[in-house]
């Protein structure tokens, strides 16, 4: 808290996840657990489960304006995360509005496809988060498909991640985490985080037999709650890193489906909220 009985804020404007272990829904979990008070703008409602996305409906921009707008007149938020924008059009309403925002601190999660395969951006807007949405975030946090889409081309490596993290990085302005959490043939998991000046390798155990509904969302929340905590960039990734690493070793179950387990993701960052820089491994 920055003062007694006062929290901070962070906004996520993402989709609905009626499962409730991806989207706002998760987002809203990560900040709570985190002591960060959650406000969201939806973006789209989703019929899914765990297995698969049944069906979408996007919100019309005008709503989701005002949202937004409702939002930052009232509840100022200290970071802000973007999650499912599904079209070209919530793309640019939500560039637009944030557009004017002073000190914007905004991770931008560009959520492409469900696990389950489902399409969750269409692909016209691709073209328009990289024009209007990229430009203004303080960082980007693709999964080895989505950077692939950003960049043009396939990533097998941690060379091949470092070389994505650079180049978006020159392309669009902005730090870049490069997800590989499902690269082959390495026995953690590792992303690459590069901001113009500093890289750090992440790296964490690999959990066997992992398949965890939402570890995205939940990574680019916890780093948006390191932010709105007052974490430097690096030390929010570090932090959100330890997070979602325990969430996933220490997961649950929900009718008969495994879900990350955020008390424990929370209680992991004891003490961790210095937001230290520095090249790790864990």
């Amino acid at each position: 808290m920055n003062k007694r009985g006062s929290l901070p804020v962070a906004l996520t404007i993402a989709g609905s996840d009626s499962g409730g272990g991806a989207g706002i829904q998760a987002d809203l979990k990560t900040f709570a657990s985190l002591g960060v008070h959650g406000a969201s703008v939806l973006t789209c409602v989703t019929a899914q489960s765990p297995r698969n996305v049944r069906g979408i409906q996007a919100c019309h921009t005008k709503i989701v304006r005002e949202q937004i707008e409702a939002v930052l007149e009232e509840l100022p938020p200290a970071a802000v995360k973007t999650g499912m924008l599904f079209s070209a059009d919530i793309v640019r309403a939500v560039a637009q509005c944030l557009k004017g925002v002073k000190r914007l601190s905004l991770i931008v999660d560009p959520v492409m496809v469900a696990t389950s395969g489902a399409r969750l951006l269409e692909p016209s807007a691709v073209e328009a988060l990289k024009l209007h949405l990229l430009p203004l975030a303080t960082l980007v946090t693709p999964n080895l498909d989505e950077a692939a889409a950003l960049v043009g081309r396939r990533i097998n490596s941690l060379e091949q991640m470092r070389s994505a993290a650079r180049e978006i990085r020159a392309r669009h302005g902005c730090a870049t985490l490069v997800k590989g959490g499902h690269l082959r043939g390495l026995a953690v998991a590792a992303d690459l985080f590069y901001d113009g000046n500093e890289e750090l390798l992440l790296s964490a155990p690999w959990v066997k037999g992992a398949r965890t509904h939402g570890t995205g969302c939940v990574y680019s929340a916890a780093i948006a709650a390191g932010l709105a905590l007052g974490c430097e960039l690096p030390g929010a990734v570090q932090f959100a890193k330890r997070y979602i690493t325990a969430a996933i070793a220490h997961r649950v179950s929900a009718g008969g489906h495994p879900v990350l387990n955020h008390g424990t993701g929370a209680r992991a960052m004891t003490g961790n909220r210095s937001g230290a820089k520095g090249r790790v491994a864990y």
